[in-house]
């Protein structure tokens, strides 16, 4: 970046401006195993406005522009390896509006999820969408991020009412109205969500939210192998079951839980389960769904009712990729998810057991196994070219076998730099379509670059 350049942007927004060795290596997306990308400069507007008046600096300098939210995704897809400037969201941190009669609200892109939440605390709502990490709901819809409540909730692709958006010559356009159906044009919102910023900077979400449950039941239940915990997840739902979570880690996750958490849960392949609900009505879906864990050998159930006692259990669910990572001293994680056809689940993650056979690596595999989605996490020592080539030979084997059931490479960490390489075996002919979207929105190609496209 050219001293003009920063000088403009400065000008702009005075102390807001960063380009220290420091807040660069901050912002170069190094939650995994990537090779950090660091901007040439961070800012942090405050306003669509000001995002606005930056996109167009950075359009007549000719720069990058890489929107960055928690830092907390999987795939590069924060990177910056073109350098160029890098827009921290995190000021723009304000619930615009909730309006509990029509059960939404408007927030500002930098706000995270449990930031929501704590705001709607009094208001008998919440925001259901988990992806574990306190991400920004900005970030979280360029991603079209989902979790552990999507098998009851749905993912921010249901989540997501509209969005404001600034395009890559610095206009300003509101995707939608708040009504909850259109059927006036183009879904313009849905052509921006999980699009990770290389169609325009998202600066504003309207989300929907729902009522809080009368009452939450979580429990543990474990299983003689991962087939019995899949298929007992699958005639759940089959039978109509409103699980409102249904997360599935192996013996080997477990084992790395317990140790990170201080917990002692029986090494095993374990579901994590949550209904929610009025009191009798979840009395009849626990006594249902212990039947069927019984039929697939499903033992030692244990339910948590009190608040701290869930906590505890989705904070142990949570720390999982933490956990895997940290079983070696100075190793990186190494995170990948596929989704498939709940069908082809088990078939799925027994195949990946399989493949986990040949690589010298502490690794996890834990899942949303009420949507199909899973993930394998690796404890990997970056430095060492056996570990890497043993790692993407897995994912390599992993994604194809994804895709040869019609699953995706990639249920919620989104593409990025890591998943690039797969798209043309997913997608085939559609790909050049987004190809030509993408340079019909950013024909100077400076929309977080690098990212989606092989």
């Amino acid at each position: 970046m050219d001293d003009t350049a920063l000088s403009a942007l400065r000008e702009l927004l005075g102390a807001r401006v960063s380009d220290s060795q420091a807040e660069r290596a901050l912002h170069a997306g190094t939650e995994a195993h990537h090779a950090p990308g660091l901007p040439d400069a961070v800012v942090w507007p405050e306003s669509t406005d000001e995002v606005a008046a930056i996109v167009r600096l950075c359009a007549r300098h000719g720069l990058a522009i890489v929107p960055f939210g928690a830092g907390s995704s999987l795939e590069g897809n924060a990177s910056a390896p073109q350098g160029g400037v890098c827009l921290d969201m995190t000021r723009m941190g304000r619930v615009l509006r909730v309006s509990p009669e029509d059960l939404d609200c408007t927030v500002q892109a930098g706000v995270t999820r449990e930031a929501l939440n704590h705001h709607l605390r009094d208001s008998g709502l919440f925001f259901p969408v988990d992806p574990g990490a306190n991400a920004t709901l900005g970030g979280m819809a360029a991603t079209r991020a989902s979790g552990t409540t999507t098998v009851r909730y749905g993912s921010m692709r249901e989540a997501v009412l509209s969005l404001t958006v600034v395009t890559p010559e610095g206009e300003i356009l509101r995707t939608a109205g708040r009504a909850r159906k259109s059927a006036a044009g183009y879904d313009l919102t849905r052509l921006f969500l999980g699009s990770e910023g290389t169609l325009g900077v998202i600066t504003e979400v309207s989300l929907r939210l729902f009522g809080r449950p009368e009452q939450i039941r979580s429990a543990v239940c474990r299983f003689p192998d991962p087939d019995a915990a899949c298929r007992t997840a699958i005639e759940a739902i089959q039978l109509g079951l409103p699980l409102a979570r249904v997360e599935y880690l192996d013996a080997g996750c477990i084992r790395a839980v317990n140790a990170f958490s201080q917990r002692a849960e029986a090494e095993t392949d374990t579901l994590f389960l949550e209904f929610h609900g009025a009191p009798a009505a979840l009395e009849e879906q626990i006594a249902l769904f212990g039947e069927i864990a019984e039929g697939h050998g499903g033992t030692g159930f244990r339910w948590a009712e009190r608040e701290e006692e869930r906590n505890a259990l989705w904070r142990a669910r949570h720390s999982a990729y933490n956990a895997t990572v940290n079983q070696r001293a100075g190793a990186k994680g190494w995170a990948t998810d596929v989704c498939v056809p709940v069908s082809a689940l088990p078939d799925c993650i027994l195949h990946a057991k399989g493949l986990l056979a040949d690589v010298p690596v502490p690794a996890s595999i834990m899942g949303h196994v009420g949507d199909g989605n899973f993930h394998v996490v690796f404890s990997v020592d970056t430095n060492s070219e056996a570990e890497m080539q043993a790692v993407k030979a897995f994912n390599d084997a992993l994604v194809a076998k994804a895709l040869s059931v019609e699953g995706t490479c990639t249920g919620e960490h989104g593409v990025g730099l890591g998943k690039r390489k797969y798209m043309e075996a997913e997608h085939g002919p559609a790909l050049a379509l987004m190809r030509r979207l993408k340079t019909a929105l950013d024909p100077a190609g400076l929309m977080n670059p690098g990212k989606i496209f092989p």
